[in-house]
């Protein structure tokens, strides 16, 4: 199966950081100096390429407006929105804990219950559920909104609002979407199931070797 091919434009010390991870992307990164012949062939020949770049007078189907502020880490996930969406990708479902997004179709499933998305809530659920930590409303209107400064922050929070009533609505779960004093994050069912078990083994054992000590006390004591 073909990578999914990401250019890096007019970027070079970008392209320099991504190179020393190179071996851990999922996708082929490719450089260009200039906005030249030799880069727009390129791109006529591979519409669907994403292009990362600073100059925003290209006028391309995948782009992601890069600026200095940006950390690498939430590079990586806007560039994983594009990988989850593409046709490049080895399935178009994903699945998020007890869910399924089908994200050619647009819907999320579970058991035999559907609801139809639109692409920008896809696009929320997919964000939230590749980033390991709770998302800030700011966050989501700069990584999901594309960087709209026209966007206010309580715009972002009404759409969270809106599909998180929708998934009520239709699967009686007001617990999908978290809403928590960091931000927002999706319950992954398994993964968070496999914690609590972790910790409560943890809990288990240490109980056990305090019950064990005081034990040991009292024969002292006796």
């Amino acid at each position: 199966m073909n990578k999914f091919n990401v250019v890096i434009l007019k970027l070079p010390i970008l392209y320099e950081i991504l190179t020393e991870i190179k071996l851990e992307l999922n996708f082929n990164l490719i450089n260009f100096n200039e906005n030249n012949v030799q880069f727009r062939n390129f791109v006529e020949e591979n519409p669907e390429v994403l292009i990362i770049s600073s100059d925003q007078r290209g006028n391309f189907k995948n782009f992601i407006l890069y600026n200095k502020v940006f950390k690498i880490k939430n590079l990586l996930q806007q560039i994983n929105v594009f990988l989850s969406k593409s046709n490049y990708e080895v399935k178009s479902n994903i699945s998020i804990g007890s869910y399924i997004i089908d994200t050619n179709a647009r819907i999320i499933s579970k058991d035999t219950l559907s609801l139809k998305l639109t692409e920008r809530e896809i696009d929320l659920l997919i964000y939230l559920n590749k980033s390991e930590s709770e998302c800030s409303s700011l966050d989501l209107q700069k990584n999901v909104w594309k960087h709209s400064e026209e966007l206010e922050t309580h715009t972002v929070e009404t759409h969270v609002y809106r599909l998180r009533k929708k998934i009520l609505d239709t699967f009686k779960d007001n617990n999908f979407i978290l809403n928590t004093k960091n931000g927002y994050k999706v319950w992954k069912l398994k993964k968070e199931i496999l914690l609590l078990k972790i910790f409560f083994q943890k809990n288990l054992v240490k109980k056990k070797l305090d019950l064990k000590k005081e034990k040991e006390v009292l024969k002292e004591k006796n």
